[in-house]
Protein backbone atom coordinates (compact mmCIF):
# COMPACT_ATOMS: atom_id res chain seq x y z
CA UNK A 1 0.00 0.00 0.00
CA UNK A 2 1.72 3.46 -1.04
CA UNK A 3 0.97 6.40 0.90
CA UNK A 4 0.78 9.80 -0.63
CA UNK A 5 2.88 12.86 0.96
CA UNK A 6 1.36 15.65 2.23
CA UNK A 7 2.69 18.82 0.61
CA UNK A 8 1.59 22.25 1.07
CA UNK A 9 0.83 23.09 -2.65
CA UNK A 10 -1.54 20.52 -2.50
CA UNK A 11 -3.22 21.76 0.42
CA UNK A 12 -3.12 25.04 -1.11
CA UNK A 13 -4.55 24.09 -4.07
CA UNK A 14 -7.01 22.55 -2.73
CA UNK A 15 -7.91 25.18 -0.64
CA UNK A 16 -7.66 27.50 -3.25
CA UNK A 17 -9.97 25.27 -5.27
CA UNK A 18 -12.69 25.36 -2.38
CA UNK A 19 -13.21 29.00 -2.06
CA UNK A 20 -13.02 29.73 -5.80
CA UNK A 21 -16.34 27.09 -5.96
CA UNK A 22 -18.24 29.50 -4.24
CA UNK A 23 -19.32 32.34 -5.09
CA UNK A 24 -18.73 35.32 -2.22
CA UNK A 25 -15.99 33.02 -0.37
CA UNK A 26 -13.32 34.77 0.76
CA UNK A 27 -10.70 32.40 2.29
CA UNK A 28 -10.17 28.92 3.77
CA UNK A 29 -7.86 27.93 6.37
CA UNK A 30 -6.85 24.28 7.21
CA UNK A 31 -5.27 23.97 11.37
CA UNK A 32 -3.86 21.02 13.08
CA UNK A 33 -6.28 20.27 16.19
CA UNK A 34 -3.20 21.69 18.46
CA UNK A 35 -3.91 25.28 16.46
CA UNK A 36 -1.18 25.36 14.24
CA UNK A 37 -1.54 26.43 11.06
CA UNK A 38 -1.29 23.70 8.02
CA UNK A 39 -2.77 25.46 5.01
CA UNK A 40 -4.16 28.51 3.68
CA UNK A 41 -5.46 29.74 0.49
CA UNK A 42 -4.66 32.85 -1.43
CA UNK A 43 -5.17 36.45 0.64
CA UNK A 44 -4.35 34.84 3.70
CA UNK A 45 -1.82 36.93 5.20
CA UNK A 46 0.34 35.84 8.22
CA UNK A 47 -1.39 38.11 10.67
CA UNK A 48 -4.75 37.00 9.88
CA UNK A 49 -3.42 33.31 9.93
CA UNK A 50 -2.63 33.82 13.53
CA UNK A 51 -5.85 35.69 14.40
CA UNK A 52 -7.23 32.59 13.05
CA UNK A 53 -5.96 29.96 14.49
CA UNK A 54 -6.74 31.79 18.21
CA UNK A 55 -10.45 32.06 17.47
CA UNK A 56 -10.56 29.06 15.82
CA UNK A 57 -9.08 27.36 19.07
CA UNK A 58 -11.35 28.98 20.94
CA UNK A 59 -14.25 28.07 19.19
CA UNK A 60 -13.63 24.69 18.87
CA UNK A 61 -13.24 24.57 22.69
CA UNK A 62 -16.73 25.63 23.49
CA UNK A 63 -17.96 23.85 20.78
CA UNK A 64 -16.53 21.00 23.06
CA UNK A 65 -17.66 21.79 26.25
CA UNK A 66 -21.28 21.89 24.23
CA UNK A 67 -21.08 18.50 23.04
CA UNK A 68 -20.34 17.19 26.82
CA UNK A 69 -22.57 19.24 28.76
CA UNK A 70 -25.98 18.78 26.16
CA UNK A 71 -24.35 14.87 25.53
CA UNK A 72 -24.40 15.94 21.57
CA UNK A 73 -21.51 13.29 20.01
CA UNK A 74 -18.63 14.46 18.92
CA UNK A 75 -18.30 18.17 17.24
CA UNK A 76 -18.78 18.29 13.37
CA UNK A 77 -19.63 21.83 12.16
CA UNK A 78 -19.88 25.24 13.86
CA UNK A 79 -21.32 28.42 11.85
CA UNK A 80 -20.94 31.86 13.44
CA UNK A 81 -23.19 34.57 11.25
CA UNK A 82 -22.01 37.69 11.01
CA UNK A 83 -24.20 40.95 9.50
CA UNK A 84 -21.37 40.57 7.04
CA UNK A 85 -19.87 37.43 6.39
CA UNK A 86 -20.57 33.80 7.78
CA UNK A 87 -17.56 31.79 9.13
CA UNK A 88 -17.27 27.77 8.84
CA UNK A 89 -15.35 25.74 11.23
CA UNK A 90 -15.43 21.91 10.46
CA UNK A 91 -13.10 19.24 11.95
CA UNK A 92 -12.45 16.43 9.62
CA UNK A 93 -12.42 12.98 10.30
CA UNK A 94 -8.61 13.37 10.00
CA UNK A 95 -9.02 15.83 13.12
CA UNK A 96 -7.69 18.85 11.39
CA UNK A 97 -10.00 21.79 11.19
CA UNK A 98 -11.19 23.28 8.34
CA UNK A 99 -12.38 27.45 8.79
CA UNK A 100 -13.92 28.91 5.56
CA UNK A 101 -15.09 32.64 5.34
CA UNK A 102 -17.95 33.77 2.69
CA UNK A 103 -19.76 37.02 2.66
CA UNK A 104 -23.16 37.57 3.50
CA UNK A 105 -24.67 37.79 0.33
CA UNK A 106 -22.85 34.49 -0.72
CA UNK A 107 -24.95 31.16 -0.87
CA UNK A 108 -24.93 29.35 2.83
CA UNK A 109 -26.11 25.89 1.33
CA UNK A 110 -23.31 25.71 -1.61
CA UNK A 111 -20.85 26.69 1.31
CA UNK A 112 -22.10 23.83 3.75
CA UNK A 113 -22.10 21.43 1.00
CA UNK A 114 -18.79 22.46 -0.29
CA UNK A 115 -17.03 22.38 3.43
CA UNK A 116 -18.71 18.97 3.80
CA UNK A 117 -17.36 17.93 0.75
CA UNK A 118 -13.68 18.75 1.28
CA UNK A 119 -13.75 17.45 5.04
CA UNK A 120 -14.86 13.98 3.60
CA UNK A 121 -12.04 14.33 1.03
CA UNK A 122 -9.40 15.75 3.77
CA UNK A 123 -7.44 12.35 4.35
CA UNK A 124 -6.30 13.57 0.88
CA UNK A 125 -4.76 16.59 1.96
CA UNK A 126 -4.21 16.51 6.06
CA UNK A 127 -2.01 14.50 7.59
CA UNK A 128 -4.18 11.99 10.37
CA UNK A 129 -4.08 13.35 14.16
CA UNK A 130 -4.55 10.94 16.75
CA UNK A 131 -7.30 11.06 19.63
CA UNK A 132 -6.12 10.68 22.87
CA UNK A 133 -5.94 7.01 24.57
CA UNK A 134 -8.78 7.95 26.94
CA UNK A 135 -11.23 8.53 24.31
CA UNK A 136 -9.70 5.71 21.96
CA UNK A 137 -10.23 2.27 24.27
CA UNK A 138 -13.60 3.82 25.63
CA UNK A 139 -14.98 6.21 23.69
CA UNK A 140 -15.65 8.04 26.64
CA UNK A 141 -13.77 12.03 27.96
CA UNK A 142 -12.67 10.81 31.15
CA UNK A 143 -12.99 13.09 33.98
CA UNK A 144 -9.35 14.30 34.07
CA UNK A 145 -9.71 15.36 30.35
CA UNK A 146 -13.19 17.01 30.90
CA UNK A 147 -11.27 19.29 33.67
CA UNK A 148 -8.52 20.73 31.41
Amino acid sequence: MTHSVVTADGLTEALNDLVDRVHGAEFAVVLSPDGLLLGASRGVHDELADQLSSLVAGLEALGSAATRVCVGGTLRQIVVQMARAFLFVATTRNGAILTVRIGADAEVGDMAYEVALFVGQAERHLPVYLAPASTVTTGEISAADRSR
